[in-house]
């Protein structure tokens, strides 16, 4: 689930979606308690936009980044299993051709021109994969953070395209080629890239000390752009 922090707000729990009914094509436990589901999609949307989904009209809809590139033919989502909450148990139970609800994309999360540096944990990776799916990885830097090695979704494909500019950071595990420690000991330490936007996109702690570290080493709070999964 995600909320787009106050500062950058555009805040959509008020509005009433409407959710029509998608078919689920694979749902996989692609990590320990992480899921990805796709299903076809049905519309035109914008890197870095978000969905509503729920299983059934009795449980509230919960918003999730879209992982997938623009012109995939599936809509791809990662969502964390919440073992007592109210849709991802549900969710975790579809299987290919069962029934889930889907809103049409909204949401202003979204890139510039100019280069950028992106800052992601866990399943906060998704907009920026989205990104760099649909061809926007130029001139972008992205700095992953997981606790384990399995928790850095699409390692392999974002070092692949993006190249030295993918820093991936581990802070439990340890592996060559990985940087030993939280992204927001990467963003202390490190030379920075030459950045128009600073976005991030992870847990509150993750996004406030993220964006704690960028003020520190003298990045103008403006130019400093949230989303927040809870």
């Amino acid at each position: 689930m995600r909320f787009r922090s106050p500062v950058h707000a555009s805040d959509h729990q008020g509005e009433s979606l409407r959710l029509k009914e998608v078919k689920v094509a694979e749902n996989a436990e692609i990590a320990a308690g992480i899921y990805r589901v796709t299903f076809p999609r049905a519309w035109d949307f914008i890197p870095g936009q978000t969905i509503a989904l729920t299983t059934d009209s009795a449980i509230p809809a919960r918003y999730y980044s879209i992982a997938s590139g623009c012109r995939d033919p599936l809509v791809e989502v990662l969502y964390d299993l919440v073992p007592d909450g109210l849709l991802t148990p549900r969710m975790a139970l579809l299987h290919a051709g069962d029934a889930l609800l889907c809103s049409e994309p909204f949401g202003a999360f979204r890139d510039g021109e100019g280069a950028s540096l992106w800052i992601a944990a866990g399943t906060g990776v998704a907009p920026f994969a989205s990104m760099v799916r649909s061809g926007s990885g130029a001139d972008r830097t992205l700095v992953q953070g997981s606790r384990t090695l399995a928790g850095l979704y699409l390692r392999g494909y974002f070092s692949s395209v993006l190249g030295a500019r993918y820093v991936p950071c581990c802070s439990a595990e340890r592996e060559d080629g990985v940087f030993p420690g939280r992204s927001t000991a990467w963003i202390s330490g490190s030379e920075l890239p030459d950045a128009e936007r600073f976005l991030l996109c992870g847990s509150s702690r993750m996004v406030v000390d993220a964006r704690d570290a960028l003020l520190a080493r003298g990045i103008p709070f403006d130019r400093v752009i949230s989303e927040i999964y809870f």
